[in-house]
């Protein structure tokens, strides 16, 4: 694992009271910087993943709000960078599948408007929200965002064909905030492939295992290998900006 002296260091994690997220919070926090942990309204769980931090002494704090709604997002994000006393990296990682099955790109009957919204609103706008929210804080500090994108953005099929083009558009929008914050913000991507989640642990056995031989270096990704990569790109990576990192142990090649 990377470590970095980060004391002094301000940090949101939008999606952190689990998963991907709450494992980035951790990361951070345990290298000293001051963490907001974002989670939805009425989530208990974010609130008591704060209170556990806390509880060994690290600087975490938590922010409730959804990126999904304009006006949330942006309130959520004032108030990060006001408990926080500014920002220095920006994580946006709060996603959704918007099903609990994946449908298969024959089913277009099952891709409704409803489903459409929902994905897009919070794992293409939210992100933009976040980081527009966010932009004169990081221009401040000379910050960083990184977007957690999907494989699925990056040619795979993913969960479902709006969430596939869900992330094929954040990794653009990485791209394009990159040429607009810089040069004094970076803004990168992660693109993971099967990663361990609560989501993917009700696969069957069978898939499970064939996720692992399909793999390169013979397992799933943990949700600490991405935030790995997630605290690479605002810790070093100081001449990376604009790119999308894919983590899936070689499943994809």
């Amino acid at each position: 694992m990377i470590t970095a002296d980060l004391t002094g260091k301000r940090v949101l994690v939008t999606g952190g009271a689990s998963g991907i997220g709450l494992a980035t919070v951790e990361m951070f926090a345990r290298a000293g910087a001051r963490v907001a942990l974002n989670h939805l309204p009425g989530d208990e769980a974010g609130v008591r993943q704060a209170e556990r931090l806390q509880g060994e002494n690290l600087d975490v704090i938590p922010v409730p709000g959804d990126v999904s709604k304009a006006g949330s997002a942006e309130e959520m994000v004032a108030a990060a960078i006001e408990a926080l006393g500014g920002l220095d990296y920006l994580i946006n990682n709060a996603g959704t599948s918007g099903t609990p099955q994946p449908i298969p790109p024959q089913d277009l009957d099952a891709m409704t408007e409803g489903l459409w919204s929902a994905v897009l609103q919070t794992n293409l706008i939210g992100p933009f929200r976040c980081a527009r929210a966010a932009a004169p804080a990081l221009r401040a500090s000379k910050g960083a965002i990184v977007n957690t994108a999907s494989a699925a953005g990056m040619g795979q099929q993913g969960s479902s064909t709006a969430y596939a083009a869900s992330k094929s558009g954040l990794v653009s929008l990485t791209r394009s905030l990159a040429r607009g914050m810089g040069p004094e913000v970076r803004v990168n991507a992660v693109a993971p492939s099967q990663v361990r989640s609560p989501w993917t642990d009700a696969w069957s056995e069978e898939k499970k295992r064939s996720v692992e031989e399909k793999s390169v270096l013979g397992r799933r990704s943990e949700p600490e290998d991405v935030a790995e990569a997630i605290f690479f790109l605002c810790a070093g990576a100081a001449n990376i900006t604009g790119q999308s990192l894919i983590i899936d142990g070689g499943f994809t090649l």
